[in-house]
């Protein structure tokens, strides 16, 4: 595994693209000015001292810098950050709550911490004749993810998920990554998957994130379907069918559910 393409550090927006064919997550630290962008189909903005960490930059839009916005940038492969990542069952909540709002406005004495995370990795991804550097730099991410995971508790609060509830979600989640809410969006579907009641997935889902699991389906559904929308190319009968609705018409109506507006209202 060559661990220098595994990680990037970086000062500067644009060194890897939002729609690389090879996935990044992203680890921001906004340096000065400002920075608006658009993720999971809500606005955010970046002042001095955020950290802002994106899972999904394909998700990414309408990024925004003002003239004096200056960062530091750790995109890293999601293969790579699985084997930084502790085991501990934070991780679930935190990529949860992120997904929803990846800020994080830190404090003072934290913004001093991170950025020393931040100098320390690039330091140790150019000290490739390291003997150990493949221990060197999955250590020093791990202490990263560590401090980010700290950050997270203080701003939000401690975990106290069980690691059966981690697993059922994980699973659930995976799912939904692959695709599959494009053939099934009811909930009993996932729920027999992963051999457990509906009520109990939900339960697990709203204990886990806050939120019913019906929502992450929807969630992620319609996420996939406003990226199809923008695409002129597509018809609305094409989409339709890719998510398997009965008709163009319950389509619509499902989009107008949960965007507020119709199919063709959110394409203009």
């Amino acid at each position: 595994m060559d661990y220098q393409k595994d990680v990037i550090v970086a000062d500067r927006l644009g060194v890897v693209k939002t729609d690389s064919e090879v996935e990044y997550l992203a680890h921001l630290l906004c340096l000065s000015g400002t920075c608006h962008y658009r993720f999971n189909e809500r606005d955010f903005e970046l002042h001095a001292g955020d950290l802002s960490i994106i899972r999904k930059r394909k998700m990414i839009e309408k990024i925004q810098p003002s003239d004096d916005f200056q960062c530091k940038i750790i995109y890293a492969k999601p293969g790579f950050i699985e084997l930084c990542t502790p085991q501990t069952n934070y991780g679930m909540k935190g990529s949860l709550a992120l997904f929803l709002n990846p800020v994080m406005h830190l404090t003072p004495d934290q913004q001093i911490v991170c950025r020393r995370d931040f100098d320390l990795l690039e330091l140790r991804v150019k000290d490739t004749e390291h003997h150990f550097y493949r221990e060197m730099l999955l250590n020093t991410m791990q202490t990263a993810i560590l401090d980010f995971f700290d950050f997270h508790a203080r701003i939000y609060g401690e975990s106290d998920i069980s690691t059966q509830n981690v697993s059922i979600m994980s699973r659930f989640l995976k799912m939904l990554e692959e695709g599959t809410y494009r053939e099934h969006r009811e909930v009993t579907y996932y729920a027999d998957c992963l051999c457990v009641t509906s009520k109990y997935l939900s339960e697990v889902s709203k204990k886990v994130s806050g939120y019913a699991a019906n929502y992450w389906i929807n969630r992620y559904t319609i996420l996939d379907i406003t990226r199809l929308l923008r695409n002129k190319s597509l018809t609305f009968v094409q989409i339709s069918d890719m998510f398997d609705f009965s008709s163009p018409a319950y389509f619509s109506r499902y989009v107008q559910q949960n965007l507020g507006v119709k199919p063709s209202d959110y394409r203009e």
